[in-house]
């Protein structure tokens, strides 16, 4: 399900669109987002000049609630665990509306270690996995090797990861989009088709936002296009990523810190004819740098991925030969493997690396009128994608949080925000200047 084959809306020069929902950015999260928004019958326009193309093109689709679970996080977890929770059913919604798989396989992951010291990391990390209720297995080598016959012999440890399964983020997203512009769309449990005044099929804008629209009593009415065109919507998702505060429009003097953190990503297959390597994940610590090895249906193996924030926007030389270093010494049949891809994406990260999901306020502190932000995601933008897209959902459509409320805080776009400081007194005078808060 290739996305070029996806239908989609061309738009001319200075074209107008309306909807209910404009949201801005077709990655995984923005999609699943719109998605959701037309499940419970609003009209949405996604605009976006290349949807997928982002950092869901690199992505390798791990959804590892405990193996991605790291130290100082703790806020994190319960949104992972949710969300992976969510994935069985969102998967088949998704692959009932598009007609088609979305590559969503339920292996379960294996994570070794080289050396004592790796063996000694992942024994530590399994002890506060433990604590948090997350289910982690130490094998004898021997017992992962009957189950991956690749795996090295030389390795120091293995624990198996049940819950930890995978998708395909490049299926996963063209299913999305076919699933957004089908003409028919299955009515979710506990919602109508009336919800909304169109739940047609959404519009796929191939352009660039520039800014927002604001109405005379500053709220925000869609957007401003990059080839002179506009969308118009009563409400307004930001979901593009690093991209957010390239927006003009933003409220006040809202930036909120947002860093790209590229990492390099390889695809191999097997020679013609060869067996697939691997059958389940494979997730390495080799010498304390992390490496991942994750199998497809077709055979292909992603290995992945560096983290790095430099500036160099393509693919670093020595992060493919280190990948490819490290990949061999947990499965060292890679050497074997044709080098069909390498690629290099910037995936958008926060200061504590959780998302920035919730309303946008302005500088008195109130919700700007039709203004919802949703990015921020870092390495867990697909696996956070089914939550990510029923949270946003359910606040352009004023529910009440109930449950999700803690989710929401934990989200908070304006968590980094400086807070407004009391005004000095002027000595002479005794009267108060008020300051204006910096962010």
């Amino acid at each position: 399900m290739p996305v070029t084959s996806v239908p989609s809306v061309p738009m001319s020069a200075a074209q107008h669109v309306r909807a209910d929902v404009a949201v801005v950015g077709a990655g995984v999260v923005g999609l699943a987002t719109a998605w959701e928004l037309r499940r419970r019958g609003r009209s949405v326009a996604v605009v976006d000049p290349e949807p997928g193309a982002g950092a869901s093109r690199a992505a390798a689709g791990m959804l590892a609630p405990v193996s991605e679970v790291q130290y100082q996080q703790e806020p994190l977890y319960p949104l992972m665990l949710a969300s992976a929770g969510a994935y069985p059913a969102f998967v088949a919604a998704v692959e009932e509306a598009a007609g088609g798989s979305v590559g969503y396989r339920a292996t379960e992951t294996l994570v070794c270690g080289v050396d004592a010291a790796d063996r000694q990391a992942l024994a530590d990390l399994r002890e506060l996995q433990l604590r948090h209720g997350l289910a982690v297995e130490p094998l004898p080598l021997r017992t992962a090797r009957a189950l991956e016959p690749a795996l090295s012999p030389r390795l120091s440890a293995v624990h198996r990861i049940p819950d930890d399964h995978q998708v395909d983020p490049r299926r996963l997203v063209a299913g999305l989009l076919a699933a957004l512009v089908a003409p028919e769309l299955p009515t979710p449990s506990g919602s109508s088709a009336t919800d909304g005044p169109d739940g047609g099929p959404a519009r796929l804008v191939h352009d660039r936002a520039t800014g927002l629209r604001h109405g005379p009593d500053g709220a925000v009415t869609g957007l401003r296009l990059a080839d002179g065109g506009m969308v118009s919507a009563a409400e307004t998702v930001l979901a593009p990523g690093t991209g957010l505060t390239d927006l003009e429009g933003l409220p006040g003097s809202w930036r909120p810190p947002l860093r790209p953190v590229h990492g390099d990503i390889l695809r191999t297959r097997p020679p013609a004819g060869a067996p697939a390597l691997l059958e389940r994940t494979v997730r390495g610590l080799v010498h304390g740098v992390p490496v991942y090895l994750v199998p497809r249906d077709d055979g292909t193996v992603v290995i992945g991925a560096t983290s790095r924030e430099d500036d160099l926007d393509g693919i670093s030389a020595g992060g493919v030969l280190r990948l490819l270093r490290d990949a061999q010494a947990v499965v060292p049949g890679v050497a074997d493997l044709e080098l069909v891809e390498a690629m290099a994406r910037a995936r958008p990260g926060t200061p504590d690396d959780i998302p920035y999901l919730g309303r946008v306020r302005g500088p008195e502190g109130d919700p700007v009128p039709g203004l919802l932000v949703s990015t921020g995601y870092f390495r867990h933008g697909v696996l956070l994608a089914p939550l990510a897209a029923r949270l946003a959902a359910e606040l352009v459509l004023g529910a009440d949080p109930g449950a999700d409320a803690e989710h929401l805080a934990t989200t908070d776009p304006h968590r980094f925000d400086r807070p407004v400081e009391a005004p000095a007194a002027d000595p002479a005078t005794g009267f108060r200047t008020p300051n204006r808060s910096t962010r």
